[in-house]
């Protein structure tokens, strides 16, 4: 038997890899990055091993050499993802993280849980998400996330046949956010964004949803239930209302908090993902990792991120995939940067 060969273990830096979308926006993700920016180039797939739903490639990260991420994952899992994560999740990296600057408010949708997925998508992960604002604009950004209250399924039927949208966006929870407000997003649960909302979100890896709301958006109603019946599609609404006790739950406000590290989002989401807000300070040295694939966006500020393979710089805009095989490392410099990770394990 051959050794095992690990990965180079160096950080990338990856460029942008915006697949078309069908809504407005970019500009945020543009100055972030000190990029033209793109008419429909709202999304920044960051580190991405999912496809769009339903082609072949779009979606797909490359690294500088012209590899697909996913490719270079699967011939080498254990050096890019680690030992216990190739057990739990096989060459997955069980992540995708994206840049998503709202230019309009988004449909009302909803995502498929894993035990859905299995049943009628023939893939093991669903699509909880969760939202960390990173940059606002407009008179009043908001979120929208679960029903007010628990929501009649007949009468979702019915608003959604209808394409009643004012009752739809009616009957969710509408959240005011900032900078530092994080939102863990439930398989199944209402939601939408609205625009002028600049998230880094981190998303189970696929491209699973269900449009309610699809009139305005979409070019017909064949594209919104993934190619399932209406009635089908629609047993993955959870309509349980949201009060406030559960909203707490899922809502965290960092914006305010100083300290170094600091994690991001609900104890619900350490099943799916994790994030954590680094900002280091040259005077204070730096910040160290321990070993893990991750993803690092840089939201400001320069400086290094130093492993036993070499230093890579760091930059404003800058997106980074760590292999597990950097082994710990520091982040060095005067920066704030947002490090995603898949879910723990054990």
């Amino acid at each position: 038997m051959t050794a095992h060969t690990p990965a180079t273990g160096a950080p990338i830096e990856l460029p942008a890899n915006q697949p078309q979308q069908f809504y407005r926006g970019g500009a945020s993700i543009a100055a972030l990055r000190g990029a033209p920016e793109r008419d429909y180039g709202p999304e920044d797939w960051v580190a991405s091993t999912t496809t769009r739903f339903g082609q072949a490639e779009a979606g797909l990260s490359r690294l500088p050499d012209g590899r697909l991420l996913r490719d270079a994952v699967q011939a080498d899992p254990r050096g890019w993802l680690g030992e216990e994560h190739v057990a739990a999740f096989g060459d997955s990296t069980a992540l995708l993280v994206k840049l998503l600057d709202a230019g309009q408010r988004l449909p009302v949708h909803c995502h498929p849980s894993d035990r859905f997925a299995q049943q009628h998508l023939g893939s093991r992960f669903g699509k909880t998400e969760a939202w960390i604002v990173i940059g606002t604009s407009g008179a009043n950004p908001v979120v929208y996330c679960g029903f007010r209250q628990d929501a009649d399924p007949a009468a979702v039927q019915r608003w959604v046949a209808t394409q009643d949208s004012s009752a739809l966006l009616g009957s969710l929870n509408e959240i005011p956010v900032r900078a530092g407000d994080t939102v863990h997003v439930p398989a199944g649960t209402p939601h939408a964004i609205g625009p002028g909302v600049f998230l880094v979100e981190l998303q189970q890896p696929t491209d699973f949803s269900v449009t309610l709301e699809w009139s305005g958006f979409l070019a017909d109603a064949e594209q919104a239930f993934l190619g399932l019946d209406r009635e089908t599609a629609l047993r993955t609404l959870n309509h349980r209302g949201f009060g406030d006790d559960l909203l707490t739950s899922l809502i965290k406000r960092t914006g305010d908090d100083p300290a170094a590290r600091v994690p991001l989002l609900s104890e619900q989401a350490d099943e799916f993902f994790h994030a954590e807000r680094l900002r280091a300070e040259s005077r204070n040295g730096g910040i160290e990792l321990d070993p893990s694939f991750s993803v690092l966006v840089v939201l400001d500020g320069t400086g290094t991120l130093r492993t036993e393979h070499g230093a890579v710089p760091l930059r404003p805009g800058g997106t980074l995939v760590v292999p597990h095989g950097a082994g710990a490392a520091t982040v060095e410099g005067d920066l704030t940067a947002v490090r995603c990770r898949p879910p723990r394990i054990g």
